[in-house]
């Protein structure tokens, strides 16, 4: 059985310190890439096998716009967003789908409740339910349908495996980290997710992530009216107040974090860094992140700690302040 790297290939990303005691280890791997695209560091196993989890949309967008799918905006940035769920998230992929004359149960991601608490809340009290479009991944799902339409391919079925529109996104994504897939999953909302190696991630990411839309190729082209995309509508990716969102308006990073302990994170200049925790904890991603673009001189350290002070890593006792969420000193 294939399997990702284990714990005697990782090394230690961050710790949780309570009242001056470490009580908590984050392990993992992590790769930075430099604006030019060469390995800068390794931590752990760059060359383990991951699957990327939502780390993979925007390769996914990719594929979907150069199928056909005609989005641009804001309904391009959803595409590869992992969305909370709002009214307004709600709203934009909506359009993706009516645009196409398509609906809400086109979708083939499972019906699910807003993560954002105050919109969730408010279902309730209007005695709503759990709904397809409500799903973070509604915005990917919207654009596959929409390339499928585009392209004349089936919509019934569009999340096989073997469907045209995800044997090209397997093919987009073998392109652009330069590596063949090495075993297909079903990811949690129902689409194929590919795995790669950590250091292949790094590699797609950073095409994407630098890329220009001056570029005679259009693959590159699409890529970079992507991420300029998500850094004009930073909401979409997530959500206000959440760390991929904050992140990207606070540093002007391309941010995308995945289940898993996923989370890739490009600087403006292009210096990418590609990370997993072992166990599976996404509430370091950014922490890590940003601080290996800041130990790369990518991001200034008075930046990165502004976003920190907005992120939750305080560690509480009772009513006060008695730790933090940090990275390991060992990095």
């Amino acid at each position: 059985m294939l399997e990702t790297f284990t714990i005697q290939d990782a090394v230690e990303l961050a710790v949780v310190e309570r009242s001056g005691f470490v009580e908590s280890r984050h392990a993992g791997a992590a790769v930075v890439l430099s604006s030019d695209g060469e390995i800068l560091a390794r931590h752990g196993n760059a060359d383990a096998l991951i699957l990327p989890r939502s780390s993979l949309k925007p390769l996914q967008a990719v594929a979907c716009i150069t199928a056909g799918a005609p989005l641009e905006g804001e309904q391009l940035a959803i595409s590869t967003a992992s969305h909370v769920g709002t009214d307004r998230h709600a709203a934009v992929v909506r359009d993706i789908l009516t645009q196409g004359g398509l609906n809400e149960d086109d979708l083939g991601c499972p019906p699910s409740w807003p993560t954002d608490s105050a919109t969730r809340d408010e279902m309730v009290r209007e005695h709503g339910a759990p709904t397809r479009i409500r799903m973070g991944c509604s915005g990917k799902h919207a654009a596959m349908l929409r390339a499928c339409v585009a392209t004349g391919w089936p919509t019934d079925g569009y999340l096989d495996p073997a469907h045209p529109l995800q044997l090209h996104i397997r093919e987009v994504v073998e392109r652009l980290s330069g590596e063949k897939v090495a075993h297909t999953a079903i990811d949690g909302c129902g689409a194929p997710v590919h795995a790669i190696t950590l250091t292949g991630l790094a590699r797609a990411i950073h095409r994407i992530g630098s890329a220009s839309e001056r570029s005679p190729f259009a693959l590159h082209r699409v890529a970079g009216s992507l991420v300029r995309a998500v850094r004009e509508n930073p909401w979409t990716i997530e959500g206000p107040g959440r760390p991929d969102t904050m992140a990207i308006e606070k540093l002007g990073v391309f941010a995308k974090y995945g289940a898993e302990g996923i989370m890739v994170m490009v600087a403006p200049d292009g210096t990418t860094v590609v990370l997993k925790t072992l166990d599976g904890s996404t509430r370091v991603g950014t922490l890590v992140a940003a601080t290996l673009l800041s130990y790369a001189g990518a991001l200034q350290a008075a930046d990165v700690d502004s976003l920190f002070a907005a992120l939750p890593l305080a560690v509480h006792g009772g009513d006060r302040e008695v730790g933090a969420i940090r990275i390991s000193p060992l990095l």
